[in-house]
């Protein structure tokens, strides 16, 4: 699996550009230095944060003890102000209590619903404000009553609980019992009797209504004994969350981390003084995350900008460090295209100097092919001397000799015909030292010749030429016909029995020049033909004549192409007993406008 990764990735490298690479490089480090960056900075900040958070939470609940103590101490003040300053020493036989205690009702209103005075059977001593049992009032039978009597040296508060003692018109106020024992004087006989104080639940609600821990955190109440007070989600709490709330409040003071309906949740838990109720605050992990999601939101800002002015960085330095790269590449392959161009040299120390290198070897590479284009221009001037040199002494010596006899046996006009031919082609052959002649002259060079051989060979062929007026002022090679016409002679009709006929035409044929040399004379099979322009062939598998000049049609075929490019050339057709067509195409170029190499 590792090996085929590696594979890959060398794969892709050897496809992508070094820009590309650069780049790639740079911005992952960028990435990977910013992640890390981030990382780091975000676990640090957000230890940070929630300690902050959980230091404000605490700070929270500090206050929130305060003014529930505060709230107790009044209360527990106001049932003191009750039971020894208004009922305590008071025969309640003669004295009616209800003044002094609208008294203390009108100072707490804001505060208390009402307060009462009951005796041992339940009955009804004084209220404030005045009111009246309710119909089902059973006062010896609630709680608050019962705890009053059986532990009379302290105060309770009882639960939450719809006030149902008196008669309130119709309206359902929640209420807050508080309840303690009182000595009541009735003549000269005193009695314990219950002191009711019904606090107003809420102003107990008041006191958390508007606290706040994070964005979803809440602060709840519960008694000594875990029962819950306060709740914010009391009435639409169930059996089973209740249970579970009360178990919070068991734990002692401090903070815990706690699952709470699913959620993990940190749990502050403080205890009031005078009444053991224990104050717990619930703060949602998930809502301390979502409390620092705009300062986590600001740090992802500030790194998406600071990573996209890296990429942007990155960008331009990868362009600054590979644009000489590419500047080189780009005139390398010009050089490969035309090899004249010239090679960049510039940017960092490096490419500098690369660029340098490559410019002293192309400069070596033009050095060698120049020398390599004179060795050979050498070669080909050489090749051409050698072909004129190559004409048979014997075709000299043997024309000459026909003259002599012709002289002997007193055919003067003969000699003189063969004479002027004779010159006339060996004027022309060497032309000056020209190398590219008109078609004219070259047509007058091969027919001079085929004159000399047709004396010679004494009839045993013809020879027709013809010509478009408009081929004969273009440009083509010297002794380009003449050695496939000798050829033609040599091989094809030495051995023939009847007269033999060698024709010659040019013309124009889709915008070019176009020269067909066609015999009747042996012919070759298909091998021969392939091997005659075979450049590969053995110098055996192509016949040579004994008696020509013996010059291979290879040497016509390259010259061609030297002069006139790969498109242009000869193409032989043949068969045996049928003859031979050699067929030359050259650009239709006009006399005068090519230059002579």
């Amino acid at each position: 699996m590792a090996k085929k990764l590696t594979d890959r990735v060398e794969a892709w490298r050897g496809r992508a550009s070094i820009r590309y690479t650069m780049f790639l490089s740079f911005t992952a480090s960028a990435i990977i230095a910013v992640f890390l960056t981030g990382i780091t900075l975000y676990l640090r900040f957000s230890s940070q944060l929630n300690t902050a958070i959980q230091a404000e939470n605490q700070m929270v609940m500090e206050q929130v003890e305060q003014s529930l103590s505060t709230y107790l101490r009044d209360m527990l003040g106001l049932a003191d102000s009750c039971s020894y300053n208004v009922v305590k020493g008071r025969n309640v036989q003669n004295e009616d209590l209800t003044g002094e205690l609208m008294l203390l009702y009108d100072t707490y209103s804001e505060y208390v619903d009402s307060i009462a005075v009951f005796d041992p059977q339940g009955n009804l001593v004084a209220t404030a404000p005045a009111g009246l049992l309710s119909k089902d009032a059973t006062p010896q039978e609630e709680p608050w009553f019962s705890c009053a009597v059986e532990k009379p040296e302290n105060l309770h508060f009882s639960q939450p609980q719809v006030q149902h003692v008196f008669s309130n018109g119709g309206s359902y106020r929640w209420v807050v019992p508080l309840s303690s024992a009182v000595e009541l004087t009735r003549g000269k006989s005193t009695q314990t009797g219950v002191l009711l104080i019904q606090l107003r639940y809420s102003a107990l609600t008041e006191l958390f209504s508007h606290v706040s821990l994070g964005s979803n955190g809440y602060v709840y109440l519960t008694d000594s004994d875990g029962c819950l007070l306060y709740h914010p989600f009391l009435q639409r709490m169930d059996g089973k969350q209740e249970t579970a709330y009360r178990v919070l409040a068991e734990k002692g003071d401090g903070a815990y981390e706690e699952v709470i309906e699913g959620r993990r949740c940190a749990v502050l838990v403080r205890t009031a003084g005078y009444t053991g109720w224990r104050i717990l605050g619930v703060v949602s992990q998930t809502g301390i995350t979502f409390d620092s999601a705009r300062e986590i939101l600001l740090v992802l800002v500030i790194f998406s900008a600071f990573f996209l002015l890296l990429t942007v960085a990155n960008f331009f330095l990868s362009r600054q460090l590979t644009d000489p790269i590419r500047q080189l590449e780009v005139s390398v392959r010009q050089v490969e295209g035309d090899g004249e161009a010239l090679i960049y040299v510039g940017g960092a120390l490096e490419t500098r100097q690369l660029g340098e290198s490559v410019q002293k070897m192309v400069w070596q590479m033009q050095c060698l092919a120049q020398e390599a284009a004179a060795e050979h221009e050498a070669k080909r001037k050489t090749e051409l001397n050698a072909l004129q040199a190559q004409i048979n002494p014997h075709f000299l010596y043997n024309t000459l000799d026909i003259i002599v006899w012709m002289v002997e046996n007193e055919q003067p006009t003969e000699a003189v015909r063969l004479v002027t031919a004779l010159a006339r082609f060996f004027r022309i052959s060497l032309s000056g030292g020209r190398n590219v002649i008109p078609v004219r002259d070259e047509l007058e060079h091969v027919r001079n010749y085929l004159v000399i051989q047709e004396m010679r060979y004494k009839n045993k062929f013809h020879y027709q030429i013809h010509a478009e007026e408009e081929t004969l002022g273009l440009s083509t090679i010297k002794l380009m016909i003449q050695p496939i016409v000798e050829n033609a002679i040599c091989h094809g009709m030495e051995f023939m029995d009847e007269t033999g006929l060698i024709t010659i035409d040019a013309a124009i044929q889709d915008g070019d020049l176009v020269i067909a040399v066609k015999d009747n004379g042996l012919g070759m099979t298909e091998e021969q033909v392939a091997r005659l322009l075979d450049p590969n062939a053995p110098p055996e598998a192509a016949p040579r004549a004994k008696k020509g000049s013996g010059v291979g049609l290879q040497n016509v075929q390259s010259r061609i192409r030297l002069y006139f490019g790969p498109g242009y050339g000869l193409t032989i057709e043949s068969e045996p007993d049928l003859g031979t067509k050699v067929t030359f195409r050259l650009p239709a170029i006009p006399y005068g406008e090519m230059e002579d190499l």
